[in-house]
């Protein structure tokens, strides 16, 4: 370090000589604040250059987090990881251990409580009796006759495949001994005209490409297989004209999903081959669930699908037109204009809020992250409580217990706001639950919500599989026409009633069925036909 200059004796020093020492000082000094205050404005900018780098790190990693999850699992906060890796990573486990040898069993491995007990087989299955009777027929130690003491009953699951079979229908004619006027019986309807299907056909190729997801290539190997050639362009006939004979009927689905007053609502893109381009485009599946079961209403539940080319909000205001009441759905900005009306309030979803700090919390361990996910699991936990519940008593528990947890929730966010870096992630996730605190927080007012919107979400679960199997729609019409049976079999499942069964009942009767008295086919409604006895 410089050695200081030695200050000089201000005693003997004139009048000019200290003024003059008095000004250089002032000077060095000016001159030692301004570099100062520029080393202070660098700093500040490299802290700035510094936060806005640890930003963009922080969204370079929810990014590739968001990225990893969408390619190796489902996106949901119950699922960490690659969960199909490990089903069978877990199914190989017991596979290896069932084909290990037999050894005898130690007191460790028959103590009581390590395996669990075996559930018995369901009573509704159809049972064949085969007598195993005994070699012998006299008693091997005297020769004796042998009367009967009783029976050992036990059970094994079989599994009969799926089989084909030609129904003959024959008329008689019949012809007057006096007359000759001839008496014939009128042939019986089909589900489409001229059509070689019956309706447990149709119904089990619906259900295979819309419920199980088979796209019509890989059902056409599957009969081959046993030696029944049908063309998939057969195939797409029958798909094609029981959907326009089960239209009327989707339409009165659509009349009792849209008379709820609250309503579910989501959307999923679907790629869609466009005509004559060689590429698809992506159209969109909307739907609307209506489901009050939760708040204790025994209102038949219902979900109404429906197909539009592309995402313009033209097509949910026309879906809405006649539908009043609250519609729980996420932030798109083409349910705004049906709102604006007042006819229609709108209720956000908090499951939408917590997959935002999921996904931050997975991405770089956010504290403020873990904490908002801890918030809203407590509101979750009153909402497993009171599920099910009565109106009045799930809006009474949610002011009671739910609107405390909310307020200081709400006070908590906006205190973070103040701490956050404005470009970070974490600030993103707290503006988005304050910008639609309104709607999040509707459900504590009104017991016929929900907290979240994850009734719409499970509906188009199998869309995204149908998606993944056969990946897109051959046209808009096809559209269309996933759409018809997307509604059909979701309104089936969501009424406890096997898909399959129902629609072979609706097709084996809609053709002559008043079209005026439609609505006795819906899942509730329909008393199912007495299944055929099975084929010997």
């Amino acid at each position: 370090m410089a050695a200081q200059p030695a200050l000089p004796n201000l005693d003997t020093l004139h009048s000019e000589a200290l003024k003059a020492l008095i000004l250089a000082q002032h000077q060095t000094l000016t001159v030692q604040a301004e570099e100062i205050q520029v080393q202070r404005e660098r700093l500040h900018s490299q802290d700035e250059q510094l936060a806005g780098r640890q930003a963009e790190i922080e969204r370079l990693q929810l990014l590739i987090a968001k990225l990893r999850r969408m390619q190796f699992g489902r996106r949901s906060e119950k699922l960490q990881g690659q969960i199909e890796q490990l089903e069978l990573q877990l199914d190989e486990l017991a596979t290896a251990r069932a084909e290990q040898p037999a050894a005898s069993p130690t007191p460790e491995a028959a103590a009581p409580g390590r395996k669990p007990a075996r559930r018995p087989l369901p009573g509704h299955l159809p049972r064949q009796k085969r007598t195993i009777l005994p070699k012998e027929t006299a008693c091997p130690d005297c020769g004796g006759a042998l009367k009967a003491l009783g029976e050992d009953v036990s059970e094994i699951l079989e599994y009969v495949p799926a089989h084909f079979q030609v129904i003959q229908q024959v008329r008689p004619k019949l012809a007057c001994t006096h007359c000759d006027k001839i008496v014939q019986a009128e042939a019986p309807s089909r589900p489409i005209a001229r059509g070689l299907a019956g309706p447990g056909l149709l119904a089990h190729v619906l259900v295979s490409k819309y419920c199980d997801h088979l796209p019509l290539y890989r059902q056409e190997e599957i009969y081959a297989r046993v030696g029944v050639e049908l063309e998939r362009t057969t195939l797409a006939d029958w798909v094609g004209g029981a959907s326009q004979l089960l239209q009327p009927l989707v339409e009165a689905l659509r009349r009792h999903v849209m008379g709820a007053a609250k309503l579910h609502a989501d959307d999923i893109p679907v790629p869609v081959l466009a005509p004559g381009l060689g590429r698809t485009k992506t159209g969109r599946l909307w739907t609307y669930v209506r489901d009050d079961r939760p708040a204790g209403d025994g209102t038949p539940p219902g979900v109404w699908f429906a197909y539009s080319p592309d995402r313009k909000g033209e097509h949910p205001q026309g879906h809405l037109r006649h539908f009043s009441g609250t519609l729980q759905a996420d932030g798109y900005a083409g349910f705004d204009k049906v709102y604006e009306t007042g006819r229609i309030r709108e209720a956000a979803c908090w499951a939408h809020v917590r997959r935002k700090f999921y996904d931050l919390h997975i991405a770089h361990h956010s504290p403020v992250a873990q904490e908002a996910l801890e918030r809203i699991a407590a509101l979750y936990a009153i909402e497993k409580e009171i599920r099910g519940r009565p109106l009045d008593e799930r809006r009474a528990t949610r002011q009671t217990r739910a609107q405390p947890l909310l307020e200081s929730f709400r006070a908590w966010l906006e205190s973070c706001l103040t701490k956050l870096s404005q470009k970070s992630d974490t600030t993103a996730a707290v503006k988005y639950a304050l910008g639609r605190w309104e709607a999040l927080t509707r459900y504590a007012e009104d017991g016929s919500l929900e907290i979240d919107n994850n009734a719409a979400e499970r509906a188009l679960r199998a869309v995204a599989l149908g998606r993944k199997n056969y990946l897109f729609a051959g046209s808009d019409t096809g559209g269309e026409r996933a759409a018809i049976l997307y509604s059909l079999i979701g309104t089936a499942k969501l009424n406890g009633i096997d898909p399959e069964s129902y629609l072979r009942d609706v097709l084996s009767r809609i053709a002559e069925h008043p079209i005026n008295r439609i609505e006795e086919l819906l899942p509730w409604n329909l008393v199912p036909n007495v299944p055929p006895e099975p084929a010997a």
